[in-house]
């Protein structure tokens, strides 16, 4: 296959960049999309050029690092990460479009890598578990009906990829912060610091400068974990609830 490339190439955060062309005349089709970016680094080296930088680890799917904007959509034009897209899904002598994601949380870094720590430090912010839970139980005798425990482990399979703000028109990270939030208000480990935990992730998300959610939908359509929308809504009663509560203590201990 021949492939026409034109790939963002920026070197730092600070430098203008711009969009390069490149052209590939020895593309298999059964090569990945990163496979196919390694057979140009290698041509790039071979001629004394700069290799074009790009976020990778696992190449299974599993760890989000692969974020591309491809021909206009995260991870291309299939709803999976963009290590699981394979060449085959183009045509001969297609011109691909290569980008990094556009938000304003996650500046670019080089070239196609943005910094997404932003998403750490909204998980640092509340999500995880402090309190002592106790033993590990017997399977038989944990507390969590199935249904609960699905929803729980659909959630979870959020990889943090940032699909969800690159899709978005406001680059909100609704989705990405309520399957976070989710995951753990549905267990009984999590209920306890529920309220806290909601309100923390929320203000941290704000205050890295995501957007507000308007309900498009193009966050869920483009995850490729299929992260459900019913998370947002249940984030905002969680956060609402949460507000409530605070709002009362307050005005309770003032009197």
């Amino acid at each position: 296959m021949k492939i026409n490339l034109k790939i963002w190439r920026q070197k730092n955060k600070d430098t203008k960049g711009s969009f390069k062309s490149y052209q590939l005349d020895h593309v298999s089709a059964d090569m990945s999309f990163l496979e196919m970016l390694d057979v140009l680094n290698n041509d790039l080296i071979h001629k004394g050029e700069e290799s074009v930088a790009f976020d990778h680890d696992c190449r299974e799917g599993i760890c989000g690092m692969c974020s591309l904007y491809i021909n206009g959509r995260p991870h291309g034009p299939q709803q999976t990460t963009t290590c699981q897209l394979h060449m085959r899904t183009f045509k001969d002598g297609e011109t691909i479009v290569i980008e990094p994601w556009r938000a304003k949380a996650f500046p670019v870094i080089r070239d196609l890598v943005v910094d997404r720590t932003a998403f750490d430090r909204i998980q640092q912010a509340g999500g995880y578990v402090s309190v002592n839970t106790g033993g590990v139980p017997d399977a038989n005798e944990i507390p969590i009906a199935k249904k609960v425990a699905d929803e729980a482990f659909d959630s979870a399979a959020c990889i943090g990829c940032g699909a969800c703000v690159a899709a978005c028109k406001n680059a909100s990270a609704m989705l990405f912060v309520s399957a976070k939030v989710s995951q753990l208000a549905l267990l009984p480990q999590g209920k306890p610091e529920r309220k806290e935990r909601v309100e923390k992730m929320v203000a941290q998300m704000d205050e890295e400068g995501f957007g507000a959610c308007t309900n498009t939908g193009a966050c869920e359509a483009e995850c490729p974990k299929g992260i459900s929308l019913t998370n947002i809504a249940r984030m905002n009663r969680e956060y609402f609830g949460a507000i409530t509560t605070s709002y009362e203590v307050k005005v309770g201990g003032g009197d």
